[in-house]
């Protein structure tokens, strides 16, 4: 197989799975064990057989790669700051054209809570502070509720603006979560905010992981700050 090509499904690969980005970008994955795990799909993916060998040097290439996306991220992430509101409650509607021109205006109704829209394809849900929800609850028929639950909490990510064109930014913030274990109920991002809805017994360890994760960018560009040579004088 030509190297070049073997490289780009490699890439394709990694970039589909984000733990295997996160070993990579983070230094810890043995690419002898990764490129014997991968080789099994390659070979799959080309219908041929393949060296070991190359995918070894294809990860490191793809490893590369990722470096320069890594250094953006880290600027990102290390000028992020994070948020908590509690005492929330959440509500998953069946989709009707009555309850999405609901879902719409009734933010205008609390507009000194917290109030938030998803919409899916087949369903809408309300995240919405719990001191409004049986208000809310009530503009709709019992029939058309989905799912529901109390007890909640969002933990609020601000971000500078170039989040919204630099990809892995937001996998960054889930990938810790999903490390330590930590279940997404839902979420949602909003230009440069990241909104993570969870079990309100989750969200302080949560807040906890997140805050050490942004900490750890921090000193990752102090360590830059202080590596970079001074520039020349005149």
């Amino acid at each position: 197989m030509v190297e070049e090509s073997l490289t780009r499904v490699v890439q394709k690969l990694v970039e589909d799975d984000t733990s295997i980005q996160d070993a990579l970008n983070r230094g810890y994955a043995n690419i002898s064990a990764l490129a014997r795990l991968l080789k099994p799909k390659i070979e799959e993916i080309i219908e041929g057989k393949v060296n070991i060998s190359g995918v070894i040097t294809a990860l490191r290439r793809v490893r590369e790669r990722l470096k320069p996306l890594r250094g953006e991220n880290l600027k990102i992430i290390a000028n992020s700051v994070i948020s908590i509101r509690t005492d929330l409650a959440k509500i998953s509607i069946e989709k009707t054209r009555k309850n999405l021109e609901k879902a719409r205006t009734l933010p205008t109704k609390f507009p000194e809570t917290f109030f938030q829209v998803l919409e899916g394809i087949g369903t809408l849900t309300l995240i919405v502070d719990q001191r409004v929800y049986n208000e809310v609850r009530l503009k709709f028929r019992e029939d058309e509720i989905i799912d529901e639950k109390l007890d909640l909490a969002a933990i609020i990510i601000q971000s500078p603006k170039e989040i919204v064109e630099t990809p892995g930014c937001i996998a960054e913030f889930y990938g810790a979560l999903a490390r330590k274990g930590i279940n997404v109920e839902e979420t949602v991002s909003c230009s440069t905010e990241t909104i993570i809805v969870l079990d309100t017994r989750d969200s302080l360890r949560a807040y906890s992981i997140l805050m050490d994760l942004i900490g750890e960018y921090r000193g990752k560009m102090n360590t830059l700050k202080i590596l970079r040579p001074p520039p020349h004088a005149p």
